[in-house]
């Protein structure tokens, strides 16, 4: 299942975010703890490499609290600083800011020397398309100044939002980049909501979706009524096992269409909407190497 999705809007999201950095003071990457490989963008290290950087591990509620630690000391070991959020519940949200300057304290002793008492801190939010930028900008602000959605591809150009006399944020439209190196990274950020369900095939998404909870979380499908999981045939690949699965789910909720079938497109929609709201539990599906 080859996944790529790279409107045009992209590339001048690119641009902007290189022409705006001489206005910022730090780069505030937001990443999905529950796939931070998978949700990184690669360009934005090289074009923001200069800038001093932070970290925020999102939707860290919805992620294994072992594998947030664990990304966390992966990514202080690199030199940045690490912040765990959750947007929607604002948990995490309240000491942003004192991490953003504990970040800057050089710089901002500098300011000072020069009499510039006071100056805000100037904060770049980027991040992949619906890993929770807007959300996390309105907690942090207070108040809804960023337009949110729970569809990719909503925030378009940029806009400043300032939180208070310390602090102003720059919100950035989702950028995602040109060609994803292999299937699994297209599969992790499909199955978050990173990309368009439209440009998909959404039962497909399903199936690999439901092999991967099986053959890593299977107390996850016991919300499906199953009081076990079946075991993998050698002939079926990731698809096939997963489609068995749907169907079996599908039947325990009762799905069925006209003729008796069952309603399969129906359950898949059910499974990653549980799974995007965290529904089924705690998941993280990287892990960091070494």
């Amino acid at each position: 299942m080859n996944i790529q999705w790279y409107p045009g809007h992209m590339t001048k999201t690119r641009r902007q975010i290189e022409a705006d950095l001489k206005y910022v003071d730090i780069v505030v990457e937001i990443l999905d703890a529950r796939i931070p490989v998978s949700s990184r963008n690669p360009d934005i290290d090289s074009i923001c490499a200069d800038k001093p950087r932070l970290i925020v591990l999102n939707r860290a509620d919805q992620a294994d609290p072992k594998q947030n630690r664990a990304w966390g000391d992966h990514f202080r070991a690199k030199g940045w600083s690490v912040l765990e959020t959750d947007a929607k519940t604002g948990r995490g949200i309240n000491q942003f800011s004192a991490v953003a300057q504990g970040v800057l304290k050089d710089q901002i002793a500098k300011w000072r020397e020069k009499g510039q008492v006071g100056r805000p801190v100037r904060a770049m939010i980027v991040g992949v398309p619906n890993v929770g930028k807007s959300t996390f900008i309105n907690k942090v602000a207070k108040k809804k100044s960023a337009k949110t959605s729970d569809r990719p591809g909503v925030t378009r150009g940029k806009q400043w939002v300032n939180v208070d006399q310390s602090l102003d944020l720059m919100d950035t439209a989702g950028i995602l980049w040109p060609k994803f190196e292999d299937e699994t990274t297209g599969l992790h950020l499909a199955f978050t909501g990173a990309v368009k369900d439209d440009i998909m095939d959404v039962e497909t998404l399903a199936c690999h979706l439901m092999t991967l909870l099986a053959n890593r979380y299977p107390a996850a499908l016991m919300n499906y009524k199953l009081t076990e999981v079946p075991q993998r045939e050698e002939e079926e690949n990731d698809v096939a096992y997963g489609y068995r699965l749907l169907e079996l789910c599908a039947e325990r909720r009762g799905m069925r269409i006209s003729g008796g079938e069952f309603d399969t497109e129906r359950m898949a929609r059910v499974l990653l909407d549980e799974f995007r709201g965290g529904k089924l539990g705690r998941f993280t599906l990287e892990v960091p190497e070494g």
